[in-house]
């Protein structure tokens, strides 16, 4: 298909400012939506890097849609960023896995369009997480290697990492420790997605997610093709208890 040169040159200074910054203003956002041909080049420029375009009501974001995507944050980075000294990949699969039960503590289903609460609070965080390890490990250490297999996540490596925050000396209770040990760890999380605009602070040690977060969530972890069941897999054995006392 062929287009004006004015058509071209607009995508491109709309993809060059995604590619600087990452996000456009509403501005972008009314251009892309009511201009075919712009929003069909941005969308092929996008491709051409492993990217989608991902709106809100006010913002354009450039989202990476593979690793292979040149704006893909790498574990590497995260690691240097955010992470200490010594960090290993289990501690990113940990963060990563923070991250989604985060996430999926904002929607009451598999299939929900638009979040069921307003904010978490970060100790709520640490127990939903306790919650989703558990379920983990009714699993026996076979079946997990399976599901590793599946999900290409090292769930057992989570548990691990999880369980070795408790490091409380004998004289101490156990519960506050892991408490504290656990809600830093969940401190340098809340600071990545803090970073990537995914999450917002509003006070009281509660957060809440953005409406950046809100449409990569239903536009990624809500389809099947992305998350690979993922979601439907952590928190599948909850619907199947909600479903049977029904």
């Amino acid at each position: 298909m062929h287009y004006p040169e004015s058509k071209v040159m607009k995508a491109f200074q709309l993809y060059t400012q995604l590619a600087r910054d990452g996000v456009a203003d509403f501005e972008a956002v009314q251009q892309y939506r009511a201009d075919e041909a712009i929003r069909g080049l941005l969308e092929a420029f996008g491709r051409e890097v492993d990217c989608v375009i991902v709106t809100t009501s006010e913002q354009m974001f450039l989202i990476p849609e593979t690793r292979l995507s040149p704006f893909h944050v790498s574990n590497d980075w995260i690691k240097r960023n955010y992470l200490r000294s010594g960090a290993t990949n289990g501690d990113i699969y940990l963060l990563y896995f923070a991250s989604i039960i985060l996430f999926g503590t904002f929607y009451d289903s598999y299939h929900s369009q638009a979040p069921t609460r307003q904010f978490l609070r970060l100790d709520e965080w640490v127990t939903s997480i306790q919650d989703r390890i558990e379920q983990l490990k009714s699993h026996d250490g076979e079946e997990l290697k399976e599901l590793e297999k599946e999900f290409s996540y090292n769930w057992g490596l989570i548990i691990e990492k999880w369980d070795d925050m408790d490091d409380v000396k004998e004289t101490a209770k156990k519960q506050a420790g892991n408490t504290i040990s656990r809600l830093s760890f969940i401190d340098t999380v809340k600071r990545f997605l803090l970073d990537q605009d995914l999450i917002q602070e509003i006070g009281n040690d509660e957060i809440t997610i953005t409406e950046k977060a809100k449409t990569i969530v239903q536009r990624f972890f809500m389809e099947i093709e992305y998350n690979k069941g993922i979601f439907e897999f952590i928190y599948g054995f909850e619907r199947g208890q909600e479903h049977a006392s029904d």
